[in-house]
């Protein structure tokens, strides 16, 4: 069926290899930020999209969001399928799959994923209306639409949002697990315009969200994820491949409960 991709590995530890290279590059510029060569990337808690300009600047310790590997499971046309330009990608909702593909709804605690994208040049001051952000991530039992075995009919966790003109995407989901090897965590790319986004071209940043373990302990006690409890239990933020060189920029602010759902909000400064 048009979009699919079913050839090829499914191995979820074959992202540490396309990994490397990129995670090679982010140790050299951390490097490079300890000895005062380049800034260091992110935005403080005090830089946020409601601060004045007056008192919010690229000094302040705005910059750009750390830049992170797509993995092997994109959906983006980089790596096979392209998700990208299926009708109906543009959605808020992406618990369940859509056009021509399965109609599976995937299962979980719930989750809101809310992104604030910002113009990192303004201090993290300004909101950037009319970007793009494509999310996605693993299923319940930590396995990728339209690639891992058992559900390369279904396109479900991934979608589309406009920002609006607080810099605000929000996308309802759920609870990502733990698959073996990688930090519970969204993959997400941001794009100049929805143009751009859907066309998938011109990639502006892509990055990951990180999820901080209190939260990740207490839905991984639900039912359904019993594989991430043993999975998490030999992880660490500090070790994980792609968050080990620093997470504090990227790991999500986090309210709710098991019962009611989460919300994940992240600044993402462009």
């Amino acid at each position: 069926m048009n979009g699919r991709h079913d050839d090829g590995p499914h191995e979820h530890d074959r992202g540490l290899s396309h990994d490397l290279p990129v995670l090679a590059r982010r140790r050299m510029i951390r490097l490079m930020a300890g000895a005062g060569l380049v800034p260091l990337v992110g935005c403080t808690a005090e830089d946020s999209p409601t601060a004045s300009p007056s008192t919010s600047s690229p000094a302040a310790g705005c910059a750009e969001i750390p830049e992170e590997t797509a993995g092997p499971f994109p959906g983006d046309g980089s790596n096979g399928v392209n998700v990208l330009k299926e009708s109906g990608v543009v959605r808020g909702d992406i618990t369940r799959s859509f056009g021509d593909f399965a109609g599976g709804t995937a299962e979980g605690v719930p989750l809101t994923i809310t992104l604030t994208v910002v113009e990192a040049a303004s201090g993290c001051g300004t909101p950037k209306q009319g970007a793009a952000v494509y999310v996605w991530h693993c299923d319940r039992d930590g396995a990728y639409s339209l690639y891992s075995d058992g559900v390369t009919e279904e396109n479900y966790l991934r979608g589309v949002q406009e920002t609006d003109e607080k810099g605000r995407v929000t996308f309802t989901s759920i609870f990502p697990g733990c698959y073996q090897g990688r930090w519970p965590h969204v993959h997400f790319e941001v794009y100049d315009s929805l143009a751009d986004a859907t066309a998938a071209t011109a990639i502006k940043n892509t990055s990951q969200l990180a999820f901080p373990k209190d939260v990740c302990d207490a839905v991984y006690a639900t039912d359904g994820y019993g594989a991430s409890v043993r999975n998490l239990s030999g992880l660490s933020l500090a070790d994980d491949g792609v968050f080990s060189d620093g997470h504090d920029r990227q790991l999500a602010t986090m309210t709710g409960s098991t019962g009611d759902g989460y919300t994940a909000t992240l600044t993402v400064p462009v």
